[in-house]
């Protein structure tokens, strides 16, 4: 025993006061609001024999919602990567009019019900819209095309970046790019060999969340993909359909292999992510 400012506490004791309380609180929680669901759903599936689980998450049509719901939140990911990079750095490394109503601009879509966002995004990109109208002279169609899928998914997931990358470039200090520069690094150089890897955790970290809000996004994408199946019908509207059509089991299947799937690519990305580190750290 020994005493702390006049109070007598054991040793190695944590430096909070009811760790045990709060842990088991903490995991009650996290069991009813996340554990407990997500065993219900495989419950709800193991209801179906095998093959009628194999028939019903890997249909044609299952695997075409799969492949856009995935393919395109991974491009859309890349996307908002590469937009939500060049927006940070202009809100950090520039000051310019207008540059606060900006920064807020970027937190509208989470504030903007998905449902609006994708009416909207659906008015401007149809071929009579502001934007769409031009671009159907060309020959190019967004709204009710799986690009259009992409594009609310960028809508829906640059914030993320943005807002991860922003802080950590916010800290970077300019005295080590100045630095490079007195040792004759080249602009290049600097941004590739000293300011991306600084970025990296952040923007990794921005990535997975962009990729995990667009694979299960639903109210932003029903309005502007078209929903037809098999060429622009998302994974979540398929399970939607199956509910509404009493196809509780299928609907659990389909449930259960975006699970697993959506589980098994994040940990990919950490990995990736923790390997870089710790290269860079040895």
């Amino acid at each position: 025993m020994r005493a702390v400012a006049g109070r007598s506490v054991r040793a190695g004791a944590g430096p909070l006061p009811g760790f045990g309380p709060a842990l088991g609180l903490t995991l009650t929680w996290l069991s009813l609001i996340v554990l407990i669901p997500l065993v219900a759903v495989f419950v709800r599936a193991s209801g179906l024999g095998a093959e009628e689980i194999l028939a019903k998450a890997f249909s044609d049509r299952a695997l075409a919602a799969y492949r856009l719901s995935f393919g395109g939140a991974l491009i859309a990911a890349a996307l908002s990567s590469v937009a939500g990079l060049l927006i940070a750095w202009v809100l950090v490394r520039y000051s310019f009019p207008g540059r606060r109503l900006a920064d807020a601009m970027v937190d509208l879509p989470f504030a903007l019900p998905t449902a609006v966002a994708g009416i909207a995004l659906t008015a401007l990109t149809a071929p009579n819209g502001l934007i769409g109208a031009p671009l159907a002279t060309i020959g190019i169609r967004i709204a009710f095309t799986p690009a259009g899928v992409i594009l609310a998914m960028v809508f829906i997931g640059l914030p993320f970046v943005v807002r991860t990358v922003q802080p950590v470039l916010e800290d970077l200090d300019r005295e080590v790019e100045e630095a490079a520069a007195s040792l004759g690094a080249g602009r290049g150089q600097i941004l590739w060999r000293v300011i991306l890897p600084a970025l990296a955790p952040g923007l990794s970290a921005g990535f997975a969340l962009a990729f995990a809000r667009a694979v299960g996004e639903y109210g932003s994408v029903i309005f502007i993909a078209g929903n037809m199946p098999g060429v622009s019908e998302i994974a979540p509207l398929l399970i939607v359909t199956s509910l509404e059509q009493y196809d509780y089991a299928g609907a659990s299947a389909i449930a259960a292999v975006m699970l697993i799937a959506s589980f098994i690519l994040l940990l990919i990305v950490n990995g990736l992510d923790a390997r870089r580190r710790r290269a860079m750290e040895g």
